[in-house]
């Protein structure tokens, strides 16, 4: 027998046909799908959902006026910051309280597994980065009505109560390094202070006051050389002169001296006016001291007229001129005794300041490194301290509640009517596929049953003519059965339509 699709005109009577002797167990199939979806849904487990929102403030009128000054604790994370807040265990169990679960009063893993199943029914999201909503759902309404609402104010007060740790704990953290940096400042500057103190070359300002004393010791040792050089030149001058020079001289008379000198002023002028005119100082002066000679040799002459001639001295005198020239020999050696003891002194004096500077060089890398370490102390001290009072005007805003701050935007509401599938959604689907099960079949059955049952199905499969048909006729037998069976599958029908009835009923009254 052929596969061909048989069309679906050709099909209504044979769906008819097949419909009306198996209306039986159609109708139970009917019966079954329908009181099948009425039971589910009647079963079917509420769920009511309950939802807050909270509101994340990171500024206020105080941010402003605190800028630079403080810093408020904030993360932008705040999905995974409240997910970890919300699902702690501390918050959890204060869940498990709220809830009832506890009255149970069950065991460790029993409460784990609560705990797991809460957490599935709980939605934390996230929107416009600073609105938190918390979601839950459950099927009693008055319990997702109080675990939201604990959610949100479990969440407010440990978001506060980390925010606040959280600051204290950076207090007590920069005030500890604070502390430490303090010690290390000390021993710093004590090891500095001691060193110095043991070293007398590595105090501040050494090297300069050596360098200038170096410099000023070399100054001096260049005079003394030069005034040394000029004194051994005057040394040997007079030693010249002195040799040159009787230590006694003759009586002579005062006239006689007087003549003396004019005749050597006679004889420097002469030599002046070799290289000079008459008008120059020096000749003017020569002149002037001759007449000044002249002078006393006129008045020693009118005193010889008036008695004897006068002499100088007795017999014989010691030569003035050597003696001066003596003396100043003397004076001259002395003064280059002292230079040369002064020069002296001054080189032992820097050979002393050198070797100084050698030492102060050799003590600057300790002193370097001492002074070094310290400063790197004191700078992160100040830094420290600046962050320590910093971090303690954090604390007291986050004390006060005046840095990030939450507020419930949306409070939590009891929860009036279930969400998702209802009663009446099983019940309006339990009514369709209770229709359209039972023509799914008597479709599958009239469409894939071997069996001929039309007049065309048998001329088409077998290629003949059909001659003639044979009717069926109903004995009354027969006809009794139809009846009963029409009166079966209305009952069926009325009896569902009752249970229909019936529960949507109970369920408007709030019986069921």
């Amino acid at each position: 027998m052929s596969e061909e699709i048989t069309p679906f005109a050709a099909m209504v009577p044979v769906l008819v046909s097949e419909a009306r002797r198996r209306r039986i167990a159609l109708g139970l199939v009917f019966a079954v799908t329908a009181l099948a979806a009425l039971i589910i849904g009647a079963q079917w487990p509420k769920k009511y959902d309950a939802s807050t929102t909270i509101l994340a403030q990171e500024s206020s009128i105080i941010t402003p006026l605190m800028e630079g000054a403080a810093s408020t604790t904030a993360n932008a994370n705040r999905a995974g910051i409240a997910q970890a807040v919300i699902f702690s265990r501390k918050v959890m169990g204060q869940i498990l309280v709220v809830g009832g679960w506890m009255a149970a009063r069950p065991n460790p893993v029993e409460q784990d597994r609560l705990i797991e199943a809460i957490k599935a029914r709980t939605k934390v999201v996230i929107s416009h980065e600073n609105l938190i909503t918390i979601s839950y759902y459950d099927s009693d309404p008055k319990r997702a009505y109080d675990v939201t609402r604990e959610y949100a104010q479990l969440f407010i007060s440990e978001s506060l109560a980390s925010k606040q740790r959280e600051s204290r704990d950076a207090f007590e953290f920069i005030n500890g390094q604070v502390e430490a940096y303090r010690k290390k400042l000390t021993d710093a500057e004590d090891k500095l202070k001691d060193y110095r103190g043991a070293n007398a070359d590595a105090r501040p300002g050494s090297e300069t006051d050596t360098d200038a004393r170096i410099s000023q010791l070399r100054t001096q040792i260049e005079n003394s050389r030069m005034d040394l050089m000029e004194k051994r030149s005057q040394e040997a001058s007079l030693n010249s002169q002195l040799s040159g020079e009787s230590e006694v001289t003759a009586v002579q008379t005062t006239q006689g001296i007087y003549q003396t000198q004019l005749a050597d002023l006679q004889a420097q002028l002469d030599k002046l006016l070799m290289s000079y005119t008459a008008d120059y100082p020096d000749v003017v002066r020569v002149r002037h001291q001759m007449e000044d000679l002249r002078q006393q040799i006129a008045q020693a002459d009118r005193r010889q007229q008036g008695g004897a001639p006068a002499a100088v001295e007795n017999n014989s005198q010691f030569n003035p001129l050597y003696g001066q020239l003596k003396s100043q020999l003397s004076a001259s050696r002395a003064d280059i005794a002292a230079t040369s003891a002064r020069m002296s002194a001054s080189e032992s004096m820097l050979q002393s300041e050198m070797e100084r500077s050698t030492r102060i060089a050799n003590s600057e890398n300790v002193t370097s490194e001492l002074t070094r370490d310290y400063n790197v102390n004191r700078d992160v001290y100040q830094d420290l301290l600046k962050r320590r009072e910093n971090a303690r005007v954090s604390m007291n805003l986050d004390a006060k509640q005046q840095g990030l701050t939450f507020l419930i935007q949306n409070p939590a509401v009891m929860p009036l009517t279930p969400s998702g599938l209802r009663f009446m959604h099983f019940g309006l689907g339990g009514i369709v596929l209770s229709l359209v099960i039972p023509l799914g079949l008597l479709f599958a059955i009239a469409r894939f049953d071997p069996r001929v049952r039309s007049t065309a199905q048998l001329e088409r499969a077998t290629g003949l003519m059909v001659l003639a048909t044979i009717p069926f006729y109903a004995t009354p037998q027969d006809r009794q059965r139809e009846r009963l069976r029409n009166v079966l599958l209305a009952l069926i029908v009325v009896g569902v339509a009752l249970a229909y009835l019936a529960l949507f009923w109970l369920k408007l009254k709030g019986m069921a």
